[in-house]
């Protein structure tokens, strides 16, 4: 194996004409340029230089290696920024799991910090509610909701973002819009929009409070996602219960009031791999994402 700082050393000598010239250009002493060639004649088995009045030129195979070497070290240099970019988050990509709530509410803003700070970052989105069990499959950043004191999987850790309660988008000429909070048992007779078609986490959760309030509500209408049952309830087609901040953005015509007795809560989660928890764009989209979350309480507030 050739010695990469050798071939340097040598290269630099054959640029600088001189061991001496070579050594003040290096920060060297002459005696250790004069060292690492020799070492490098003796790895190569070949005579590399050859004195010429006061300085050195390179040997026919010394000029054949010089060549060679330029590649090298132009290649070697093109590695070593590719390392420094990776090191500093310039560079490489990083993936980002989400569900569609916070998909519309947050995402453009975390998006644009890490574009703004990292242009080079190639960003992977992944619409799902889903955590693989397999960590191979897992997402760099995962956006994800459970109950509070949700605990992360092994290599794997939770940064909480945001408590957020259940409201009911009901019509402006609902009897009950005028109201400062409404409890769930008051919604019994409704005509409820279901808002869930993955029958994910959010609506489970919905339906175990229902349940604590002793009933299950009856669904007249199924809609795939909040923003479609909205448009119903503005419709006038009936009313439906969600998380906070997917009824950020009420459609006009409609309000939204908080739920309680009891009060259903969705906890939401950053779910960042231990792997890439210190690099800068993990970071940065960290940040980004408590920034997003602290301005949806003031919006809610």
């Amino acid at each position: 194996m050739i010695d990469v700082h050798r071939l340097r050393i040598f290269r630099s000598v054959v640029a600088s004409g001189s061991v001496a010239a070579a050594a003040a250009n290096l920060g060297y002493t002459p005696s250790a340029v004069s060292q690492h060639v020799t070492a490098l004649q003796r790895e190569t088995g070949l005579q590399l230089l050859a004195r010429h009045g006061r300085g050195v030129r390179p040997t026919a195979a010394g000029t054949a290696l010089a060549a060679q070497a330029d590649g090298l070290l132009a290649r070697l240099g093109e590695v070593e920024t590719f390392v420094a970019d990776l090191r500093s988050g310039r560079s490489g990509s990083l993936s980002i799991a989400y569900f569609a709530s916070v998909g519309a509410a947050w995402l453009p803003s975390v998006v644009s910090a890490l574009t703004a700070g990292y242009p080079g970052v190639r960003l992977d989105l992944e619409l799902t509610e889903e955590i693989p069990s397999d960590p191979a499959r897992r997402a760099d950043l995962q956006l994800s909701v459970a109950s509070s004191g949700f605990v992360a999987a092994a290599g794997t850790t939770a940064h909480h973002l945001l408590d957020d309660p259940y409201v009911a988008v009901l019509p402006r000429t609902h009897p009950l819009a005028g109201r400062s909070e409404i409890e769930l048992v008051e919604l019994v007779g409704e005509r409820w929009i279901d808002n869930d078609f993955a029958r994910g986490w959010c609506r489970r959760n919905l339906l175990e409070a229902c349940r604590s309030a002793g009933f299950a509500p009856s669904f007249a209408v199924e809609a795939h996602d909040y923003p479609t049952a909205v448009a119903f309830v503005a419709a006038g087609i009936g009313i439906t219960v969600l998380p906070a901040l997917g009824a950020a953005h009420p459609a006009p015509g409609t309000v939204a009031v908080p739920v309680e007795r009891p009060v259903p809560v969705r906890s939401i989660y950053a779910l960042v791999q231990d792997a890439v928890a210190d690099t800068p764009p993990v970071r940065t989209a960290l940040a980004a994402l408590r920034d997003a979350a602290r301005t949806s309480v003031r919006v809610a507030a």
